[in-house]
C-alpha cells in the first residue's frame, strides 16, 4: 500500500509540474511528428553510425517530452519508439540484453527498495554495451548490444583491448554482458560531466580498424554474468578471480534510501576511472538466463545523476537595450530546474549570435551552468516546425547618446540608465533597484533622468507598490545622492571612459574643452576624444548638468549656464542615435 501511495504521489507531482501545451490539434500534430522524426534521426545516427548528434541528457529529456506530449494528445498516433531498431545486427546474442528502467526521484527509489531484499548499488558506467563470450577460457566473441537480441561482431576490436584478457586463468565457458568504457584519469562527474565518453567509444567501435593506442584507452566493466552463481556477492568474487575486478570494487550492498543516496552522492563527487551518468540498483538474485528478454528487467533499475544541462522550450525572444545602446537578445523560457535554481531566461550576448543560432519561439534549447553559477545556452537541440517572425530593434537607433528620456522605443535603454545610476559602482543608492525604477517610470514621475532627485516622500508613497516605510527609505537614498562627489555623478551619467578628473575639475571646465583640447591636453586617442567632446555637448546631458547645478550637486554649480537654444527647445525626445544620423 505504501508503495502504491508513493508512486501515485510521484505521478501527481510530475503532472502538476508539467502542464499540457495549449495547442490546437493541427499545431500539436506538427510539433509531435517533427520531434518524433528528430529523435529517430538521433537514434539511427547513434546506434547505426556510432555518432552522437546530441548530448545524452538532451536526448533523454527530448524523449521524455515527446512521451508527455503523447499523453497530452492521445488521439495523435505516432509509430512506436524502437531506439535500437537500426542497431540490430546479423549475429544473435548468447543471452538477450535486458533493458534498464529509470527511477526519477527519491520517492520512486524508496518504493522500489521497499519491495525487495538484498539490493546492491553500482555506478552506472557511461560506455557502450556488449556481450563477451569465452570458450574453454579463450576469448571467442564480442557483439555490440544491437537491439538486445542481435548485434554486430566486434571480436576483432575485442582482441586489442587489454581489459579483455585473451585467456582466462581457468578453461571456462563464460558469457558476460558489460560496458566498454573510456579510461579517464580521476574523473569527477559533478565537475566534468560525461565528456562525450560514450560517443567516443561508439565512434571507436564503428571503425573498421581499432588502433592499438586507442584500444589501450578502453576498459571493460561486466555488469551481468547471466549464468553465474545465484548470489551477486559470489558472482563478484568469481569475476575478480577471473580477471575482471571492476564490479567487485564498485559494488556495495544497500538496505535503505539513505544508503543509496550516500553512494550516489559519493560517486557523483569522487574521482573515478570512467564517466558515470548515475547509479544502478541491482537485486542479488535474478531469474535464470533462459528467461531473459530484450526488455526492461524488474530486478535492475537506474537512478541517474542530476542533469548538468536542462532542456527547455523558448517561449519568446526579447531584446534588452543597455545604457550604452548595446542590444542584447534574451530567451524567455519555460521555467526549468538546473542544479538548485529555476531558470526562466537566458541572455545570448549579442545580436550576431542570435542571428547565427536562429533561435525562435517554440525551439528547444539546452541550458548549462557557466562556472556552476550562471545559466548559459548550450545548443539548439530541436527547432520547432512552426516558425515565428521575430523583429529585433534596429541597432542604428541606439547608442551611447540616445534615450535620455522615456520616448518611444526607449524604455529598455532608459531603465538601464536609471539602474546604472543606483548601481554600487556609481551613486550606490540603498533600497533602489530595477523594481523601484519601473514603478516610478510607470507612474509618469521620470520624464528626465534627473527627475527622481525632486521626488519627496509623500509623492513616492502614492506610487503603486511603494508603501510609506519604503517611500521614506527611497527618499533618504535620493537625498544622499545629492551629496555624492562629482566624479561619481559623471560615471552615473555614463560618461565615456576617461582618466579620473583632475583636482578641481567641474562640468563647466570639461564641457569647455574642444575636440582638439581633449586630444592634445589629456593624451586621449582621437576616437575617445570625439566621444567625450560629443558627450559634453549633448543637449540632454547639458540639461541634466544644469538641473544638478540647481540642486547644488558638487561640480555642477560653478561657472556653467545652460545655452539658451537648448533651454528653449525642451527635452530631446528623439530615440535616434546621433552617431548614425
Amino acid at each position: 500500500m505504501q508503495r502504491l501511495l508513493l508512486l501515485a504521489l510521484c505521478c501527481l507531482v510530475s503532472t502538476l509540474a508539467l502542464a499540457c501545451p495549449g495547442w490546437d490539434d493541427h499545431e500539436a500534430e506538427q510539433r509531435l511528428r517533427a520531434l518524433d522524426v528528430q529523435i529517430r534521426q538521433w537514434q539511427v545516427a547513434y546506434h547505426r553510425d556510432g555518432k552522437a548528434k546530441v548530448a545524452d541528457e538532451a536526448y533523454d529529456q527530448a524523449l521524455d517530452r515527446l512521451q508527455r506530449w503523447q499523453r497530452c494528445f492521445p488521439h495523435i498516433s505516432l509509430p512506436d519508439q524502437a531506439p535500437l531498431a537500426s542497431a540490430a545486427g546479423p549475429m544473435p546474442h548468447p543471452i538477450p540484453h535486458t533493458g534498464v528502467g529509470k527511477l526519477k526521484s527519491q520517492a520512486e527509489v524508496q518504493a522500489w527498495l521497499s519491495a525487495r531484499e538484498q539490493v546492491w548499488v553500482q555506478p552506472k558506467v557511461d560506455g557502450v554495451a556488449v556481450s563477451v563470450k569465452y570458450r574453454q577460457g579463450r576469448l571467442a566473441l564480442m557483439l555490440s548490444r544491437g537491439d538486445g537480441v542481435r548485434g554486430h561482431d566486434w571480436t576483432r576490436h575485442a582482441r586489442k583491448i587489454a581489459a579483455l584478457p585473451d585467456r582466462l586463468p581457468e578453461p571456462l565457458d563464460l558469457n558476460l554482458q558489460g560496458e566498454i568504457y573510456l579510461r579517464l584519469d580521476a574523473h569527477v562527474q559533478s565537475e566534468m560531466g560525461s565528456r562525450n565518453a560514450r560517443g567516443e567509444v561508439a565512434g571507436l567501435m564503428a571503425r573498421r580498424d581499432l588502433p592499438e593506442i586507442e584500444a589501450n584507452r578502453l576498459g571493460f566493466f561486466p555488469w551481468a554474468w547471466p549464468e553465474g552463481p545465484a548470489a551477486l556477492d559470489e558472482r563478484l568474487s568469481r569475476l575478480t578471480e577471473l580477471g575482471f575486478p571492476d564490479p567487485q570494487r564498485y559494488s556495495h550492498p544497500v538496505m535503505t534510501l539513505d544508503d543509496v543516496s550516500r553512494w550516489r552522492k559519493h560517486w557523483y563527487n569522487s574521482p573515478l576511472p570512467f564517466a558515470s551518468d548515475g547509479i544502478i540498483l541491482r537485486e542479488s538474485r535474478r531469474p535464470p538466463a533462459s528467461r531473459w528478454q530484450a526488455r526492461p528487467a524488474h530486478w535492475v533499475m537506474a537512478w541517474k545523476y542530476p542533469w548538468r544541462s536542462a532542456l527547455t522550450e523558448v517561449r519568446a525572444v526579447t531584446f534588452e537595450v543597455g545604457r550604452t545602446g548595446r542590444v542584447t537578445p534574451v530567451l524567455e523560457l519555460q521555467p526549468v530546474r538546473l542544479d538548485d535554481r529555476t531558470v526562466r531566461r537566458v541572455s545570448l550576448g549579442s545580436l550576431a549570435r542570435w542571428k547565427a543560432l536562429d533561435v525562435q519561439p517554440g525551439d528547444h534549447v539546452s541550458l548549462e551552468l557557466a562556472g556552476l553559477t550562471i545559466p548559459r545556452l548550450g545548443e539548439v537541440v530541436w527547432r520547432s516546425p512552426v516558425r515565428e517572425a521575430v523583429n529585433p530593434p534596429e541597432p542604428s537607433r541606439h547608442g551611447p547618446l540616445t534615450c535620455w528620456t522615456p520616448s518611444e522605443g526607449c524604455r529598455s535603454q532608459y531603465l538601464a540608465r536609471l539602474r546604472w545610476m543606483s548601481h554600487r559602482d556609481t551613486l550606490a543608492l540603498p533600497g533602489v533597484g530595477k523594481g523601484t525604477w519601473e514603478r516610478l517610470l510607470d507612474a509618469g514621475l521620470l520624464p528626465e533622468l534627473h527627475s527622481w532627485l525632486s521626488l519627496d516622500e509623500n509623492t513616492l508613497a502614492k506610487v503603486d507598490g511603494i508603501g510609506p516605510r519604503q517611500a521614506e527609505r527611497i527618499a533618504a537614498s535620493f537625498a544622499l545622492a545629492r551629496k555624492k562627489p562629482f566624479r561619481l555623478w559623471l560615471k552615473a551619467m555614463s560618461i565615456p571612459p576617461m582618466h579620473r578628473p583632475e583636482e578641481g575639475a567641474t562640468w563647466a571646465t570639461l564641457a569647455g574643452r574642444s575636440l582638439e583640447a581633449w586630444t592634445n591636453e589629456t593624451g586621449t586617442g582621437p576616437l575617445r576624444a570625439g566621444q567625450l567632446a560629443a558627450f559634453f555637448q549633448h543637449p540632454p546631458a547639458l540639461r541634466m548638468a544644469a538641473a544638478l547645478g540647481r540642486l547644488g550637486v558638487d561640480g555642477f554649480t560653478e561657472g556653467f549656464e545652460l545655452p539658451s537654444d537648448i533651454r528653449s527647445n525642451g527635452p530631446d525626445q528623439s530615440a535616434t542615435n546621433p552617431e548614425n544620423s
